[in-house]
This record gives structure tokens, sequence and C-alpha cells, in this order.
């Protein structure tokens, strides 16, 4: 539910909206949730710490079996675009043909800022039947599904330019021609189709808005020329697409008329000015920032400071710390529920799930033998906990199930 905008103080506002944009602001106000619910204050949860390190020998466990050469990728889409042991990425460099390096980035960013964007969770019916015969579900068929939507064009107004998502072309996106490129019937619902939709066709607007940001073309790729140096921060690239990207998300909540995206109330929060009561997570945004970490690198350019990322606050993360004791719920009837993701219970499950994750790394390298620099949080958790989270759910409930139920709409989990 929209949350109206009381009158604020512009330039308070604005200074306020600036600091809910960064993952300092995440870090900090994941740890005071933490601390007030390790000192017994949260009537959501409890913190069992000794749980920590079943949930470390979890993630390990995983790691080393997913990863027995101790080569750890980011986590990021490609890892969905390689599903099934297909190397799709050769599939698109097979389509691209000879291009340069900044042409190429401009083509792997588009695919990916569409594809994640789309990432949001699909429900437990949906699945995806690929050509080459292999079903996939979840994230992983939400990724090769975008994948084959961008091969065929779908996100380009230009049939002679495919390999593109443009302005022009998000804009006209429908839900039906969504639902056709998803594979989407009355057998195979997608959760928040319309909502999908409706996000891609305001990421259009805002591409078409400002060529200053994207390029005159209107496309996601257009933040390489705008980014590209020998070096980039990570965080600049999420700042990029934090202030870049704000009006695409539904309206919330907003502060100064400036859209707050991925970012909840929370009574008990405490902060500076008009920051104070909210909880910043921008998980899909965090998530678009690993994803782009590749073809940045693939095209030359070094990228800096990853652990300035935080860790992901969806299911599988937060799933691994309710399954495996580490966060124990107040809340008696709460697998039972149908939760919102405005809800305190929620909110604060996401918090601590960054904050956690934060804890938990260090205790992974210490089971791998890894330092901190072999081993960076986007390669823990790829490794990783988000594995781990669904191999514990596997194991605890048919099908893998989340441990709880919350309402979507397609645009946070």
């Amino acid at each position: 539910m929209m949350m109206a905008e009381a009158p604020t103080d512009h330039g308070a506002a604005l200074e306020a909206v600036h600091l809910l944009r960064s993952t300092t602001a995440v870090r900090d106000r994941a740890q005071q949730l933490l601390a007030r619910a390790r000192a017994g204050a949260s009537a959501c949860f409890e913190v069992v710490d000794a749980q920590l390190a079943v949930a470390a020998a979890e993630v390990a466990q995983q790691t080393r079996q997913r990863y027995p050469d101790g080569r750890i990728p980011y986590h990021s889409r490609w890892r969905h675009f390689e599903a099934g042991g297909v190397d799709r990425l050769a599939l698109l460099d097979a389509r691209l043909g000879t291009v340069d390096a900044a042409t190429r980035a401009r083509a792997l960013i588009d695919l990916v800022v569409v594809s994640v964007l789309l990432d949001a969770g699909a429900g437990p019916v949906w699945r995806y039947r690929e050509v080459s015969g292999q079903t996939f579900t979840r994230s992983e068929g939400l990724g090769v599904a975008s994948f084959h939507a961008f091969l065929d064009g779908a996100f380009s107004s230009d049939p002679a330019r495919p390999l593109q998502a443009n302005a022009a072309g998000l804009m006209a996106i429908s839900a039906q021609d969504l639902g056709r490129a998803f594979q989407v019937h009355e057998a195979n619902p997608l959760v928040g189709l319309e909502s999908r939709a409706a996000l891609l066709r305001r990421l259009g607007e805002v591409l078409a808005a400002s060529p200053t940001r994207w390029g005159t073309a209107g496309r996601p790729g257009g933040m390489f020329d705008v980014l590209r140096g020998p070096e980039v921060a990570a965080h600049d690239i999420l700042v990029h697409l934090l202030d870049g990207l704000s009006d695409i998300w539904p309206a919330r909540h907003s502060l100064g008329g400036q859209a707050l995206g991925d970012c909840w109330p929370h009574a008990a929060m405490q902060g500076e000015g008009l920051s104070a009561g909210w909880v910043p997570f921008h998980k899909l945004s965090q998530w678009l920032t690993y994803s782009l970490l590749e073809p940045f690198e693939w095209a030359g350019v070094t990228v800096t400071g990853l652990d300035a990322l935080t860790g992901l606050p969806e299911y599988r993360n937060g799933g691994l710390l309710l399954d495996t004791g580490v966060l124990r719920p107040r809340v008696p009837d709460w697998q039972r529920r149908r939760w919102q993701a405005g809800d305190d219970f929620i909110v604060e499950w996401r918090a601590l799930t960054v904050a956690l994750l934060d804890e938990l790394a260090p205790l992974v390298r210490a089971e791998l033998g890894l330092s901190a620099a072999q081993l960076p949080l986007a390669c823990v958790l790829e490794g990783g906990t988000w594995a781990a989270g669904r191999a514990v759910a596997l194991r605890q409930r048919p099908g893998g199930l989340p441990p709880l139920n919350i309402e979507s709409d397609g645009t946070v989990f």
C-alpha cells in the first residue's frame, strides 16, 4: 500500500534520499535491528548465535560441492544463464559476431538489466521449457526465458538490431508479449506478470528521459560509456542505478518526490533527519550490480570495492538463517501467515539477513581456508549462501519451498 508523503523540506528530503541509497545505510540499519534482536527487544525474532557455525558449515559444504576446484565466481545473473550446463554467453557472442569490447559490453548490460528486473520470485508453479529440451523453474527459469526473449529481439524496437533493449522497445512491452515469451498460460502462471511488464515500460520511459545517463539510444548499456574508465567502484555502479532508475519502482514510499524503492518503514529504526524510521535494502538493484561486475570486467574495466555491496535479503539467504535455526521467530503462526513485504516481521527478517550474512562470511572463509581477498562476499553468496538456502529448504519442505509465504507483486522478491 502506498504511503502518503507528508510535506517536507525539499533539501532535507533529498539529503535523506541520498543517504538511504547507500549501502552504508543498508548495513548500519540492518546492524541496528540485529543488535536490538540480540538484546531481546524484538517481538519478531530471537537470534541464536551458536547456530551460525551450523549455517557456515552448510555454506562451506555447498561451496566445495559446487566448485571443487576452488574457482568461485561472483553471485550474478550470469550463473543462471549457465543453467543446465549450456554456455549461453557463447550463443550470444555468436549472434553478436565480431564487435569491439564496448559494443559487446552494451549488449551484455542491456540483457542483464532487463533480465534482473524480471527476476523477482516466479511462484511455485511456473516453469520454462527451453529448446534444449530442459525445463527450468524459479530464478534459473526466469533467467533462461529472459535470455531467449533478448535473443529474439523482444526488448528492441528495431528488427534489424534485435540484440539490444532500447527505450522504444521496452515502452511497447505488454503483459501479453511478456507472457508469450515466458510461456505463460492458465496452467503455467507467472506471479506478477502485469507488474513485470509495467516495470519494463517504466524502464523504457526513464531511459528515454535521461540521455546523459543512458545515451541517446536510451539503452541500459549506455551506462557503460558514462562509467567506464580504467577502474570503476562497485558502489558507483549501484548509485548510478539507484539514482537513474528510482522512478521505475512502484510508488510505495517517497521523500521529496523521490521514490525510495526497496526501502521500508520501521518504528524502531534510528537515523539522521528525515531518514529516521526507514530501512533500505535495494535488493534487486544490488543483485543487478553484482550481475554487472562481469560485463565491466570482460570489457577490461577493473571493478573495485566489491565488499561495499551487501548480502541480498531474499528468501534463499534469509531462508537459510531460518532453516538452520540462526533466526528463531517469536510469532506463533509465522509459517501459516501470508506476509506482505512491508510487515515488520519481513522488514526485520530481511535486515537481520543482511547483517548476519556479514557475520557468516568470515566463518565460511575459515571453513574453506580462504581470505577475504580470495573469497569476497560476492563469491560467498554464490558458493554459497543462496545454494545452501535452497539445499536446506529441499531437505525440510517438499519442492524446496521457502519457509515464509510472502505476497509478491514481482518487484521485490
